[in-house]
C-alpha cells in the first residue's frame, strides 16, 4: 500500500540563495506504525519539529520534502511509533531516493 504524505521544515531566517527541497520515499518496512519523524542537519543540538503529517502503518510508503532552504546533505534522522519507542539514523539525504525503516 502506497500513501502520499508531505513532511516540511521551516526556517525563520530568509536564505539568499533558495536550496532546492530533499525530497525521497520513506517506507515502513517495520512492525510499528511511525507516529513522528524529526530531521536536523548533523552536528545541530535540537530537533526541529515533526515533520510526518499522518502516521505511517508497517508496509505503507510515501514521499517526504525537507524544504529547510539549507544547502546541507547530511541528517540526522529521528523516528518515534506508536508505542513510544525511537530509532535514530544519520543519513546523507542528497543521494537518496528511498529510506527504509525496519525493525
Amino acid at each position: 500500500m502506497r500513501i502520499a504524505f508531505a513532511a516540511a521544515l521551516f526556517t525563520v531566517a530568509a536564505a539568499p540563495v533558495m536550496a532546492e527541497d530533499l525530497v525521497f520515499t520513506l517506507v515502513n518496512d517495520s512492525t510499528h506504525t511511525l507516529t513522528e519523524m524529526y530531521v536536523s542537519p548533523v552536528g545541530e543540538d535540537q530537533w526541529g519539529e515533526n515533520i510526518l503529517l499522518t502516521t505511517v502503518e508497517p508496509g505503507v510508503s510515501g514521499d517526504v520534502t525537507i524544504a529547510d532552504g539549507l544547502e546541507v546533505c547530511d541528517y540526522d534522522m529521528r523516528f518515534v511509533s506508536v508505542e513510544g519507542g525511537e530509532v535514530e539514523q544519520t543519513q546523507n539525504l542528497c543521494e537518496l531516493g528511498t529510506f527504509t525503516v525496519t525493525d
